[in-house]
């Protein structure tokens, strides 16, 4: 297993460091841009350093690496060159610009060039419709190409150069452009100063312009406020509002009014009613004030979502977990929790009624009737020496 460097393990950390404690296996995705941009591709010694991080097991880093096609499972060239062949790339052209750089490379999907400057690869969109025929080279865009052009790249790039793409900055290589993908800035010279904005999107610009078309209340030189300033700012909107609330509603010490109008004792049930003992009055409680029995329930903003979930699909106190982070079970008022509802037994007894088709068959048939139908073509055989298809014209008619 290949070791990988300290800058790698130092930048990992700085990934995780990233996300919340709890949710720090959110950092997965760019910690695979990170093991790739060492070895070119995700190797197994990847999957590992990134399970051993993070404290996952193999295999669920695998399903992940697995899933989506930026990471590659095998040693990848200098330059992912990806073709467009969907719908409208392929109309104007993809379909060709691929077949030829195919055949002049002499490699094909997801192969390498001998020198392991190339890999093709034919992408199923790029989200360039409106510059198609495109393709790609480590992610950045050279639109509206054609087999000429196409060809004319990939040269340059096996001799050493590095064409200009038509949007995005300068090229650089697949492990470089890894780097950046794990979240860490190009630190080439004016690397991001390089080209420029495409023409179908300027002209999506000067529409919006011409018309007035602009977000409400947008402000293009409005300040990005540090961490420091938002968490100041929301203290004191959280002040403010404090401050704003009314304060604790008082019990009235007022008379009562009879139904004549005069005042009544305090305390009196009604004109002519007994006369009940005067309370003592003091603040009153928020049931009070507001009508509600409701009692007040803390929001669970404090469990994870995966015990949100499960709570939410099952929400029987007889499978809450009592130790998941966040979790409490509901008690009876003895501390001991109430036993499952009905559900659980409704569940039951719908699989007791509806029992799977056996494998030896299909649902539905009955045992007793291929049995019939068998033995009355057998007797209709042996009683006139019909065939097969005499007995099954007799048993249809029958």
């Amino acid at each position: 297993m290949s070791v990988f460097t300290d800058e790698t393990r130092e930048r990992a950390r700085e990934i995780i460091a990233r996300y919340p404690a709890d949710r720090s296996r959110s950092a997965l995705l760019p910690l695979l841009h990170l093991v790739q941009a060492e070895e070119g591709y995700v190797s197994p010694a990847g999957v590992t350093f990134c399970a051993e991080v993070l404290g996952l097991n193999k295999a669920q880093v695998g399903a992940v690496a697995t899933f989506y096609t930026m990471y590659k499972r095998k040693p990848t060239g200098d330059f992912l060159v990806s073709v467009c062949t969907n719908t409208m790339c392929n109309v104007l052209g993809g379909q060709e610009v691929y077949d030829t750089l195919s055949e002049h490379l002499g490699v094909g999907h997801d192969e390498t060039t001998a020198d392991g400057t190339i890999t093709l690869e034919h992408a199923e969109c790029l989200a360039a419709c409106d510059y198609g025929p495109v393709m790609t080279v480590n992610y950045d865009f050279f639109d509206g190409v054609d087999a000429s052009t196409a060809v004319g790249v990939v040269d340059e790039l096996r001799a050493g150069g590095r064409p200009m793409p038509t949007r995005g900055a300068r090229l650089c290589t697949l492990k470089e452009m890894a780097v950046q993908l794990a979240g860490f800035a190009d630190e080439r010279e004016g690397a991001v100063a390089d080209g420029g904005p495409g023409e179908p999107t300027l002209r999506g610009l000067r529409l919006a312009q011409e018309h007035g078309v602009s977000v409400p209340g947008f402000d293009p030189n409005t300040p990005i406020r540090s961490k420091a300033e938002a968490d100041k700012a929301a203290a004191e909107a959280k002040a403010k509002a404090e401050a704003a609330k009314p304060a604790p509603v008082e019990a009235s010490a007022a008379p009562v009014k009879g139904g004549d109008g005069a005042s009544a004792p305090t305390g009196a049930a009604g004109v002519g009613g007994p006369a009940k003992p005067a309370e003592a009055t003091g603040p009153a409680k928020p049931a009070d004030a507001s009508g509600s029995t409701t009692r007040d329930v803390k929001a669970p903003d404090d469990k994870s979502p995966q015990v949100r979930t499960a709570e939410t699909r099952q929400p029987d106190a007889g499978t809450a977990v009592p130790d998941a982070p966040g979790t409490k079970v509901p008690t009876d008022g003895t501390g001991t929790a109430p036993e499952a509802g009905d559900a659980r037994s409704a569940e039951a007894a719908g699989v007791a009624a509806n029992a799977p088709a056996g494998d030896g068959k299909p649902a539905g048939d009955e045992a007793g009737a291929q049995e019939r139908n068998l033995t009355e073509a057998k007797a209709g055989t042996d009683a006139d020496g019909a065939g097969p298809a005499d007995a099954n014209e007799t048993g249809a008619q029958k």
